[in-house]
């Protein structure tokens, strides 16, 4: 084939044997030219087909459109240099066969295995999500392991997805067309150089800002530049916090201050309170012994109540400072957190940080005015509200409980458990029998008022001496109860059943029998009864003798007026 090209260029001599020249030089450069490798050339013309390009062959060669997108075609004109690739010096129809493509990829693994023997950067953006890692786009695709994404390792992967980072290419293998790239590289380069600038300007004292890294039960890490200082718990405020993320959220931006920088271990103490006044300094003034405020309730413990006065200022309200009632069992009996409330200060260490408050202290206390409302000797009525081994706890008014000792319960007979008189939940009356106002305690009798009763109801029934007729309800090595009406019993002891010495109560007598006796004993404080079967034989005894002697008299009176009578009559 003719080369037109020689023809066509001005530049040309026309002088043949300079032609020859120039055509010999053209020729021996080309020589040095392999098939396979790239060579620079001049866009002669864009035709149809393709564009035509002379790289100083004796023909130029084709490159197909189709490896030209159309806004690149439409700025490509003659006499633009590109670099081409030679894949065939001549092929069947004698034309040189290039490729821009193939020199464009040849041209971009040259600058990628440059970047990478130098260490530089390459901007990558990531396309997709494989196993193990991500696809990027750099040129070419690359893989980046899900190791080297992050410092630290990422749950969400999808969201790189779409963006571009700075990388650095780590691996690279041009024959089988791999390459592998880190980020993470990039990251640990950029935080080591932060962090160098930072530990030099680092001083104690420091106000600084930083990123809220990582949360733990025990406080925040926050990043100062490439370095990490952890700001404790106890220095994030002056008041209480139960954990971190109350007060600080994962990429915070905060300012904190340096308490302590260690160069050799490399560790920082942070604080942020510190750069705020410290609300204990006026709490000694602001809320002295005996202080009336309001505050709000903070946190519950099985020991009371935290209450918050002011920001960084709590005190504490102990469970038996809540109400004058002593069966507080526990705080949220009686308040709730967020809940307002009046208290009285009872005691301040400001050293300690500690201010013991009082609830019950901020009302008026019911036992001030408690023995104008229940006089010694004043009859109650009241529910039972506990039951315990000692005694009963009757409710008098809110607050107050009255409490009948397990000896004021019976009065005739020894209980074994409080419950046996009484069951919880029962109105019952009773009787005040003591005050104690320094001990806030109240004395009840259960049995003093149903003696009384029994003192009015049942005694002048049985008076001492009186004939009874009852039903033996109990037989005892001692004696005999007998069930003289219903809730009334009496005993007949054994030294008064009249038995022959030796004899004994089971022998003669079993429950259910009648048994008639005498009343000779009467405790109406005790509500006992004492009968005599004994004494009630001796009065039969005497009573009969009595009349066996009126009976005498009379026939004796008889006999001698029938003497008289009777004339000459022996006195014999």
């Amino acid at each position: 084939m003719a080369n037109t090209m020689w023809a066509e260029a001005a530049e040309i001599s026309v002088d043949p044997e300079a032609r020859a020249k120039e055509e010999a030089l053209y020729a021996a450069t080309f020589k040095n030219i392999a098939e396979g490798s790239m060579v620079e050339g001049v866009v002669v013309a864009v035709q149809r087909d393709g564009v035509m390009v002379d790289v100083g062959y004796k023909s130029a060669g084709a490159i197909p459109r189709e490896e030209f997108s159309s806004e690149v075609l439409e700025k490509i004109a003659p006499g633009d240099r590109m670099m081409v690739y030679l894949e065939d010096r001549e092929n069947d129809n004698g034309n040189m066969v290039l490729s821009k493509e193939k020199a464009d990829r040849m041209q971009l693994w040259s600058n990628i295995e440059a970047i990478y023997n130098s260490g530089t950067h390459v901007e990558g953006k990531i396309l997709s999500k494989i196993k193990g890692g991500l696809i990027v786009d750099i040129g070419v695709k690359a893989f980046l392991p899900g190791s080297q994404i992050d410092l630290r390792p990422i749950r969400d992967i999808d969201a790189f997805i779409g963006k571009s980072f700075p990388m650095r290419v780590i691996k690279m293998d041009r024959r089988r067309g791999n390459i592998i790239v880190s980020r993470r590289i990039v990251l640990e380069e950029s935080r080591d150089s932060r962090r160098k600038k930072t530990l030099l300007a680092l001083k104690e004292g420091q106000v600084i800002e930083g990123t809220v890294k990582n949360l733990t039960e025990y406080g925040a890490f926050v990043d100062l530049g490439g370095i990490d200082g952890l700001l404790h718990i106890t220095d994030m405020s002056w008041g209480r916090i139960g954990h971190p993320s109350e007060k600080f959220a994962l990429g915070d931006k905060v300012t904190v201050v340096v308490l302590k920088y260690d160069r050799e271990t490399g560790r920082i103490s942070l604080g942020y309170k510190q750069q705020y006044p410290d609300p204990w300094d006026h709490v000694a003034a602001k809320y002295a012994i005996g202080t009336r405020t309001t505050g709000q309730v903070a946190s519950l413990t099985d020991y009371g109540a935290f209450v918050a006065l002011e920001p960084g200022v709590e005190g504490l309200v102990h469970i038996h400072d809540m109400s004058w009632s002593h069966e507080v069992k526990h705080p949220s009996k009686l308040v709730t957190v967020g809940d307002t409330v009046n208290v009285i200060t009872l005691n301040i260490d400001p050293k300690a940080r500690k201010i013991s408050l009082g609830m019950k202290q901020a009302q008026a206390n019911p036992w001030d005015t408690i023995a104008t409302r229940y006089p010694l000797g004043e009859k109650i009525t009241g529910q039972v509200r506990n039951i315990t081994e000692f005694g009963v706890f009757v409710g008098l008014e809110d607050g107050i409980d009255g409490l009948i000792h397990i000896s004021d319960l019976s009065p005739s007979r020894h209980i074994k458990h409080p419950s046996d008189v009484v069951k919880k939940g029962q109105m019952v009356e009773a009787v005040v029998l003591k005050i104690d106002r320094e001990k806030e305690r109240i004395s009840l009798g259960y049995k003093q008022l149903v003696s009384e009763q029994w003192a009015k109801e049942v005694a002048p029934k049985y008076p001492i001496g009186a004939q009874v007729t009852g039903q033996i309800t109990k037989v005892t090595h001692f004696g005999l109860f007998v069930a003289l009406e219903e809730g009334v019993e009496a005993l007949v002891h054994i030294s008064e059943l009249g038995l022959p010495q030796g004899a004994r109560t089971d022998e003669g007598f079993q429950v259910g029998q009648s048994l008639e006796a005498k009343v000779v004993r009467v405790d109406a404080a005790e509500r006992k009864i004492s009968l005599s079967v004994r004494a009630l034989t001796q009065e039969i005894d005497r009573s009969a003798m009595a009349h066996f002697q009126s009976q005498q008299g009379q026939l004796d009176q008889s006999i001698g007026a029938v003497l008289k009578s009777t004339p000459n009559a022996s006195t014999e």
